[in-house]
């Protein structure tokens, strides 16, 4: 008879700890269930019980809270300490900046804008998210000074399972383009290969039109100052090679119909292949114009009315070199 009642006992009290505590559970939302505290909770298991913590952070329910809760809704559970608990977490991660600058060139193209910005974000105190899935964003009532490239906008967040969040942004949205840089540190007087230069992205700047834009600007070209490793070439870096110099002689052909004359004449300018310069005939002292063709040579023609152009000699002092 002892036996029997101690069996029945023992089944009674398998049968009030038929549910089983649930001591870590990570949570996918911020609402917390019965089933995220207890296993095997019964009818009610889908019982919501109000918000839970926000994504990245955890709540503790301690044990004579756990108890009150199974109480309540019939669930088969007794802590046996006052150590039980249930530890809630709701894994998150910052928003990342990078995910927000997209979302401002977007808000930025939408009003008709067509240039490509660089974002800057300045003071942005990243919230939270969860580090499931991916948040929406939405970049609104955006004010933006193309004069000094400052922007203000709306940033508005949602995520499943989470409250929508809004907050305000701002920094600097900079003009890019895309253009040849140089690979590494170009010296001056330098001549520019291909293999001298990639494509990058850079800032456009207020020189955009200024920029050379393409490889053919300046593959081939003589550089008038030095160039750092990924800096855009400016026109204005850029100049013939020089093949004549200022002062020194150079083989001249002359040439008028079937008639062709060489000699040697002295360069009043410098300049680059298929540029016109002002000669000297060292003999008559006599001032023309020629064109370079070759390092250290040019040719000598009439103009269209089929005389030679020629420059007074006091004109030479006007000369700029290179």
């Amino acid at each position: 008879m002892r036996l029997l009642l101690a069996l029945i006992l023992t089944l009674a009290a398998a049968a009030a700890q038929a549910a089983s505590l649930r001591s870590a559970t990570t949570l996918h939302g911020q609402n917390v269930y019965l089933r995220d505290l207890f296993d095997d909770s019964g009818r009610n298991a889908d019982r919501l019980l109000g918000p839970g913590p926000g994504p990245g952070e955890r709540i503790i329910v301690e044990a004579a809270q756990l108890d009150a809760i199974a109480r309540q809704y019939g669930v088969a559970w007794r802590s046996i300490s006052s150590g039980d608990r249930a530890i809630l977490e709701w894994p998150g991660q910052p928003l990342s900046a990078d995910a927000v600058a997209v979302a401002v060139r977007a808000a930025l193209a939408a009003t008709g804008d067509s240039a490509d910005y660089d974002i800057g974000l300045e003071d942005f105190a990243a919230p939270t998210v969860p580090s499931e899935g991916t948040p929406g964003l939405l970049v609104s009532r955006v004010e933006f000074d193309r004069n000094n490239g400052r922007f203000a906008a709306l940033l508005s967040v949602t995520a499943d399972g989470m409250k929508p969040m809004a907050l305000r942004i701002g920094g600097r949205a900079e003009a890019m383009i895309e253009a040849p840089v140089s690979v590494g540190r170009l010296k001056q007087d330098a001549i520019v290969r291909a293999e001298d230069l990639r494509q990058g992205r850079v800032a456009a700047g207020p020189t955009e039109r200024d920029v050379a834009r393409s490889m053919d600007q300046i593959v081939g070209m003589q550089l008038v100052r030095p160039v750092g490793p990924g800096q855009k070439l400016l026109l204005s870096d850029l100049t013939r090679p020089v093949l004549v110099r200022k002062g020194a002689l150079v083989q001249a052909e002359l040439r008028a119909g079937s008639l062709s004359i060489a000699g040697q004449v002295m360069a009043v300018d410098a300049g680059g292949a298929g540029e016109v310069v002002r000669v000297q005939n060292v003999t008559s002292h006599l001032f023309l114009f020629a064109r370079v063709v070759g390092l250290g040579r040019v040719i000598v023609a009439p103009d269209g009315a089929g005389a030679f152009q020629t420059i007074p000699a006091r004109f030479e002092d006007k000369v700029t070199s290179r």
